[in-house]
């Protein structure tokens, strides 16, 4: 191989094709041909799980997908409803499905971890899912009917649900979506996907502050070791940096860009376009 060339490959897997550049230093820059793919993570050992949803409220036909570290693709687990975030503790994958979570094993298959019935009230829309840094629970947002009426809710390894915080505790908590644990583990950001507004809950004074706002209906929330955060807005297919109070453009162009993740090295910003049905590496400039 020519040193410095770039050399594309395609990779045809069960019918989704891969496009990578091989002989360069970054991966491939897409993947298309997904069924709705709404949210990615990827592992300490490389692989990447996208969820995908398929035909929206048509229960049965969601699943994980899986792209190993040489770019290869493969479903992971099926038979889901419309899974959406995930989470990684140990060896499991847990996963934002509908009105439940559910977690998978490493071979695949999967259990209901938590049933819609043993939370507070019934969740209208499990969106996304986040560890806390020991991983000992599971927060995981109901963004209601997208438009008011959600809540938070941490969940224990054993599946006790409790209330975080909801819309009748405070009238600013219309549809949370990504959420992120910060590094002191008492405070919880999340995206409100209704108003567009970035908060910060601290859990032990209760205290819920606006930290930036304009982000549309933001969806996906990640944070890079060079102190930004980047917000991905599903509405209008574009991903935000944050700095502060700070919100800038760094990539549009997107149908739906949904829940965002970053990839183990922090060089690219992984956005999963629902619409496009494709998975985009976005370099972290």
């Amino acid at each position: 191989m020519q040193a410095g060339r770039c050399i594309m490959i395609r990779f045809f897997t069960l019918g989704i094709v891969l496009a990578g550049l091989v002989g360069c230093s970054q991966p491939q820059q897409k993947v298309s041909g997904l069924k709705m793919p709404e949210s990615v993570i990827q592992a300490q050992d490389g692989r990447i799980f996208v969820s995908e949803i398929n035909e929206f409220g048509k229960d049965g036909d969601g699943q994980i997908s899986v792209i190993d570290k040489s770019g290869k693709l493969s479903i992971f687990a099926t038979g889901m409803d419309d899974p959406k975030g995930m989470a990684i503790i140990g060896d499991n994958l847990y996963v934002a499905d509908k009105n439940r979570i559910l977690k998978v094993n490493a071979d695949g298959n999967w259990q209901v971890f938590v049933a819609a019935e043993a939370f507070p009230s019934i969740p209208q829309f499990h969106n996304d899912l986040e560890r806390d840094l020991q991983g000992n629970y599971l927060y995981v947002s109901d963004s209601g009917d997208l438009e008011k009426g959600g809540a938070i809710y941490r969940i224990s390894l054993d599946g006790q649900v409790e209330t975080v915080i909801d819309h009748t505790r405070d009238a600013r908590i219309l549809a949370p979506n990504g959420l992120l644990m910060d590094d002191s583990g008492d405070v919880l950001l999340f995206v409100d996907f209704s108003s567009g507004v970035l908060y910060s809950y601290n859990m032990k004074t209760d205290v819920l502050t606006d930290l930036a706002e304009g982000l549309g209906g933001a969806d996906g929330l990640v944070h890079h070791p060079n102190n930004l955060m980047f917000v991905s807005d599903w509405k209008n297919g574009k991903v935000y940096s944050v700095l502060h109070d700070e919100v800038k453009l760094v990539k549009d162009g997107f149908q739906a860009a949904a829940d965002i993740a970053l990839t183990t090295d922090g060089k690219y910003i992984l956005v999963p376009d629902m619409k496009a049905g494709e998975l985009h590496w976005v370099p972290v400039n």
